[in-house]
This record gives structure tokens, sequence and C-alpha cells, in this order.
């Protein structure tokens, strides 16, 4: 089999297999306003503003940021789409998602292609992006200290299988001080002092919100700076509630270091990217030789933190890279990413992950990325084959499979 068929036989196994994603911060119907999807969200988003406002060095961040959702798609879209031509990633995706939903751009009109989303109610939308995307279900982003994620489990509102929680503990580790009272507001009767009492009360805390979401995975986001010995409140609660907290309940544990200390443009928070750096390995290492029945899904912000990932991968079985983060999911270093983990780790990682916050991004990221990763495993497969050595459609699917899906349940969930 030459090249150009091994690559049209793994393309065509990877467009077929359904995807587990593993991290997301999408919502179910269920939520409400939670749950972002259509044109305008897509053109508003943060992936296309610092492109704006880089084309457009007169506008005033905050100005623009104060703008209704429609008046800044409108702004983008003039500026991005029609004054010039929509080359980044963040601007083919738009065009990704309009081209699969098969929405004509030909006339560059956002008035007729609003049209197309006006028809569509978000019940009907989902449906059409998990069947676009082939999605087997997502992994939401839950904040045991959102009030309105609360109102919507305690009404037992989400019932859609599409979307599963993962319990984020951002709010317990890296703002502690803050949401102490909400603890408390809660029934969990912690302090300012981490006296054992206050642990005990933590891992109540955790083990509470573990039986109401029935998570995935406990995840938290850390800076690159983040010690896990230096005696700070995050580092003493992870050590001493959370993880111990995981292990028991045989929970894997997402670390995703490198998240900024700083703020954005303009103060907003969901325009990520300042302040990325490289951050200290070693942290991975040292919670993963002392949590040894812990499995660990790892994701670092900074491009130049990958390779020492892997090798600390090769060295403990409980840890699992997974994805490209935000700053770096772009197909030019997914491309590369991929064939680094597959050369040191096999099939040992999960690739990626599509980190949206909007519906319709799940069309364009896992149509780029499906693309990427089909073409280092077809390039892997023929190296292979040159030797001599057999590979059948039958093995293509089961090693897809377990990339985009099976792995990560087979290994970390025991439900394959």
């Amino acid at each position: 089999m030459d090249f150009l068929a091994v690559t049209k036989q793994v393309t065509n196994i990877v467009n077929d297999t359904a995807i587990v994603d593993v991290h997301t911060h999408l919502y179910s119907e269920a939520f409400g306003d939670r749950l972002r999807w259509g044109i305008d969200e897509l053109l508003a988003s943060h992936c296309l503003a610092p492109e704006l406002l880089r084309l457009r060095p007169d506008l005033d961040p905050k100005a623009f940021f104060a703008l209704k959702k429609v008046e800044r798609a409108e702004r983008v879209w003039q500026e991005i789409f029609v004054s010039h031509t929509p080359l980044s990633e963040a601007a083919r995706g738009v065009l990704t998602v309009l081209h699969e939903l098969g929405v004509d751009t030909g006339e560059k009109d956002l008035n007729v292609i609003r049209r197309y989303f006006q028809d569509m109610s978000p019940a009907d939308y989902i449906d059409k992006v998990f069947e676009l995307a082939n999605i087997r279900y997502v992994v939401m982003t839950n904040d045991p200290f959102d009030r309105a994620e609360q109102g919507v489990r305690k009404r037992d509102g989400h019932r859609d299988e599409r979307f599963r929680a993962s319990l984020r503990l951002d709010g317990l580790l890296g703002g502690y001080a803050e949401n102490l009272a909400a603890v408390r507001a809660q029934g969990f009767a912690m302090s300012e002092t981490l006296d054992e009492k206050t642990i005990q009360a933590g891992r109540d805390f955790l083990r509470t919100w573990i039986d109401l979401l029935r998570p995935e995975y406990l995840a938290v986001a850390l800076p690159g700076d983040f010690r896990s010995d230096d005696g700070s409140v995050c580092a003493r609660l992870l050590r001493l509630c959370a993880l111990p907290v995981a292990q028991e309940c045989r929970l894997p544990f997402a670390l995703m270091i490198g998240k900024p200390r700083q703020a954005d443009i303009a103060g907003e928070v969901d325009c990520p990217g300042a302040g990325i750096g490289e951050a200290n390995v070693g942290v991975v290492v040292e919670l993963a030789a002392e949590f040894t029945e812990v499995k660990f899904l790892v994701t670092m912000l900074s491009r130049r933190n990958q390779h020492e990932l892997c090798v600390a991968a090769r060295t403990f079985p409980n840890v699992l890279p997974f994805g490209c983060g935000r700053v770096m999911n772009f197909p030019c270093i997914i491309q590369e990413m991929t064939a680094e983990r597959l050369e040191m780790l096999g099939l040992t990682y999960i690739p990626q992950y599509s980190d949206a916050r909007i519906l319709d991004q799940l069309i364009y990221t896992w149509s780029h990325s499906r693309h990427v990763i089909a073409a280092v495993l077809a390039s892997k497969y023929f190296d292979i084959m040159k030797t001599g050595w057999k590979v059948t459609k039958e093995d293509i699917a089961r090693d897809v499979q377990r990339l985009l899906a099976g792995g990560y349940l087979a290994d970390f969930q025991g439900d394959a």
C-alpha cells in the first residue's frame, strides 16, 4: 500500500471514530444562557478579539468589550472577514463551521448568515453539532461555587448524558480565602487555619460534590510557578485534601499547569494568553511519585514543557499527557506535539481536547485536529510498514479508538 492509500484509510477511520472530548467549558441546554452557540457568539469570542485589536490599534479594548455582543460580532466580521482575508486559525474556524453547516458565505453578508441560526432551537442545534463533529460526549468544567450551576443541580435538571461533569477545584485550592464563606454556607466547617478538622471538612465537601456531580475527574488549573512543597494554602489543600479524596474515590486528577497570573487585555479573563511561561515539570514528578494510586491527566500550557512532560510520563505510568492547551491549539503545533508524543509514548496519551467555550467550536476544533492527527498517524504507519510490518484496517481502528476515546476510558476509568 502506498503512502496516499495509507493516508486515505487512516483519515477515513479517524473521521468515523466518535470523540470523547475530555475538556470543554460547554454546558447543556439545562443551564440556560450558559449554553453559548451561534454565529454572534463565535465572532464575539475571545479567539478573534486579539486579532481585531491588532488590526485596529485605534480601538480602545475596554470600549470594544463594553459593546453589545452583536455589535462586537459585526466589528469582527467587517474587519477580519470583509476588510481582510480570514487566514488565522480562529477565523478559518468560523468558516469551517459555516461550511459544515451548509451556510453560503459567498456574499459575505452577516445578516444572511444569522438567519440560519435564528431558525434553530438550542436542542436541535446541539444534535446538529454533535452529529457533524462526531462527538460521543464532552466533559464540562463545573464549579462548586457557581450559584447558577448549583441551582440546576438542585433541581436535578441536568440529564443530557452527552454533557458530563468534571469537578473544578480552582475556587477551593487557589481561591480558598475568597470562597471560605461559600464553603461554610454549604454546611462545611472549614476555617482559615488548615487544621485537621478543616482538612476533614474539606474532604467531606469534595465527597458531597462528587456524589452530586458524578464527575469524570477532579481538576485544577495552576500557575506556571506553582510549587507543591512550598507550604502555601493551595499546595497543602492539594496534598492533604484533594488528592487523598481522588485516590479514595478512584477518580483521575487533571493538572492544567501554566495559567497566567495577570489579567489580559482590558481585564477580560476570557482572553487567555498573557503570562504564559515555562512551568516546573518537577511538580508533576513529585505528585506522581507521592500519589502512585492517583491517575494524573496533565496538560501544560507552554510549548517548552512538552518534551519534559513526555519524559515524566515515560517514567510514571500514572501520568497521562492530554491535549494542546488554548495557546497551542493551532494545527502547526498540534502536529509537532502529536508526533513527539507518538514517538515517545506510543498510544498512551490523549492527543487533543477542544477547550470549547462555544458549542460551535466543537465543529472546527475537531475537524482541524482530526486532519492533523490522521496525517501524523499515517506517516508513522507508513514508516513501520516499510520495514515489512503488516498493519491492517482493524489495527488502525483499534489504535484510533484508543487515542480518541478508548484509551482514556480504559486506562483512567475502567470503562472501555
